[in-house]
């Protein structure tokens, strides 16, 4: 195993000493911290031996007498395949444990070598990509539709910290990060799109956009999934927002990275190694449709206590190797590829039994915002007015509309606060729903050429009462939703800045309904105006839903 010594290294071989009888081969370049590893593995099982990973040969390998190469040393950020390679070429099966999203993307290139010897090489037997695809596979066995994924790792503050890990994090953090969300492939900041999440059983934390292999395996995977999330988070708030803060010179493109401060990072998180505890977690979520079709929520959540959040990484390439080493398994079909449907959920989390790790599944069917608003009246609108409002997961459209605007300067003033889209006689338009159910909002957003602008759409409830609020920015209207055989109509009913209600006298009034036309699309007509002023923007047209993705544009 090479990077046996390393902080993930070191415990992959103590899972290897507990579980099984092999004899465990600890390589890596400082040959004294490999045979300290080496002494720990009982019964004399255990060898040390100086091994370059960048610079490895198949003759090394063979002359080692292994029987599976492991690489756990990492950064694999930029890295090369070499130890890969030489494994192959070795005839010797491989796995690793990388987390690098263009180290996993590249590795499919050795699949003809691995195919022509008769060779399993594997890619990503860790968290990323391996344990988290082997969660949503078991989460959604049998499922009609998988629409939104999310995962987030949050560690423990006192989980050991080494300089590859906190190397991997520096690569991306403030760097642009190609991210599918609602349909769109976007660039967003590493260490950015910050959120609080919930982990069941270990509370909320910060988290932020990580670039991990999942952001390109989900969607080649779900051809119809729209949005693919992989957040980490920081469990003291003061390190994951320094985080931040200290990513923004590369996001501003004072820096080209962050990397090169790894060690003084390094340092400043050490003086926080006394607060905060040793619990992490890791989750798994996914909406879609289940097998009845039904709107559903799934989520898989991993709570590890004790210290024993690190040894997570190391479980799958465990059960990877258990498998390859038990005659009586069903073999690895030969190639070189990430380890995706590989290994089932049982197996990983089979070998958790010996750990302070516990592991629990949640699944509910969610009321889409805008049915549980109309309640009965919800099932009598038009199919397509359904559709669009229908779904728990992100969704996308796409279509054409006419825009009008007012012509005072007063509403080229609200325009341009509120970044209403311009007049326009025929153009393409692109819509995007995004719903957060944890807190109860739908985030709609409307692309027109040289312009978008968003609002969070937010239920009010009682339950079928049609009240709903939507925000724009510090402002929101209240409205009243109806929906019938036609389709749905709404109304304004009040107005606000923030949570103090503004003179009925003044509010805006608006004119908005939804149809479907004679070839069965969805259609939208929504006037907005301002008293004494009159229309502020009147735009009009037709949607139907993306099947495919699309590239964002500047």
């Amino acid at each position: 195993m090479v990077g046996g010594a390393g902080a993930f290294g070191a415990r992959l071989v103590a899972g290897l000493a507990t579980t099984t009888d092999l004899t465990v081969i600890v390589a890596g370049r400082d040959r004294a911290r490999a045979e300290a590893v080496a002494r720990t593995v009982p019964e004399g099982r255990g060898r040390a031996a100086r091994l370059d990973a960048t610079r490895v040969e198949a003759a090394d390998l063979r002359a080692l007498g292994a029987a599976i190469v492991v690489d756990a040393a990492g950064p694999f950020q930029g890295g090369a395949p070499t130890l890969a390679r030489a494994a192959i070429e070795a005839g010797l099966p491989y796995l690793d444990l990388a987390d690098g999203r263009d180290f996993v993307a590249a590795f499919p290139a050795l699949d003809p070598l691995a195919r022509a010897n008769g060779v399993v090489a594997l890619t990503g037997a860790s968290s990323t990509p391996a344990l988290s695809n082997a969660a949503l596979d078991a989460l959604t066995d049998g499922w009609r539709s998988i629409e939104t994924v999310r995962v987030a790792i949050v560690p423990g503050n006192r989980a050991p910290r080494g300089l590859s890990v906190m190397r991997a994090i520096l690569s991306y953090a403030g760097r642009p990060v190609r991210v599918l969300q609602a349909g769109t492939w976007r660039n967003r900041p590493g260490w950015g799109l910050l959120r609080r999440i919930t982990v069941p059983g270990l509370g909320r934390r910060f988290a932020s956009l990580c670039e991990t292999p999942d952001l390109d395996i989900l969607p080649a995977r779900f051809p119809r999934l729209r949005t693919a999330l992989f957040r980490a988070g920081l469990e003291l708030p003061v390190l994951h927002l320094g985080l931040s803060l200290a990513s923004l010179p590369v996001r501003w493109r004072l820096l080209p990275s962050l990397n090169p401060f790894a060690r003084p990072f390094l340092v400043i998180a050490g003086w926080f190694d006394r607060f905060g505890s040793d619990r992490g977690g890791m989750s798994v979520e996914v909406l879609g449709r289940d097998a009845t079709g039904r709107p559903t929520r799934a989520v898989w959540s991993l709570v590890a206590e004790g210290g024993d959040g690190p040894s997570v990484p190391t479980l799958p390439a465990l059960a990877a190797i258990r498998r390859l080493t038990d005659p009586f398994a069903a073999p690895i079909p030969a190639g070189a590829y990430p380890c995706v449907g590989v290994l089932p959920l049982a197996a990983i989390e089979a070998e958790m039994g010996r750990l302070a790790i516990r592991t629990r599944r949640a699944v509910d069917h969610p009321v889409p915002l805008i049915e549980r608003a109309l309640g009965a009246g919800f099932a009598q609108m038009p199919e397509a007015v359904r559709a669009l409002h229908g779904s728990v997961g992100d969704g996308a459209f796409r279509g054409r509309a006419e825009v009008r605007r007012g012509r005072s300067p007063v509403v080229a003033l609200v325009a341009l606060l509120f970044r209403l889209p311009p007049a326009m006689a025929d153009g393409p338009i692109r819509v995007t729903m995004e719903p957060d159910l944890e807190a109860g909002v739908e985030r709609w957003t409307r692309w027109f050429p040289g312009r978008r602008f968003s609002s969070r759409m937010q239920y009010v409830g009682p339950d079928g009462s049609g009240r709903v609020r939507e925000h724009f920015g510090p402002f929101a209207m209240d409205l009243a939703v109806t929906g019938h055989a036609d389709g749905l109509d709404m109304a304004v009913t009040g107005w606000r800045l923030g949570p103090l209600p503004l003179p009925r006298a003044l509010r805006p009034t608006t004119r908005a309904s939804e149809r479907v036309d004679a070839e069965g699309r969805f259609r939208f007509d929504v006037a907005l105006f301002l008293p004494l002023v009159g229309l502020l923007v009147h735009y009009r047209g037709w949607l139907v839903r993306c099947d495919g993705r699309e590239e964002e544009t500047p």
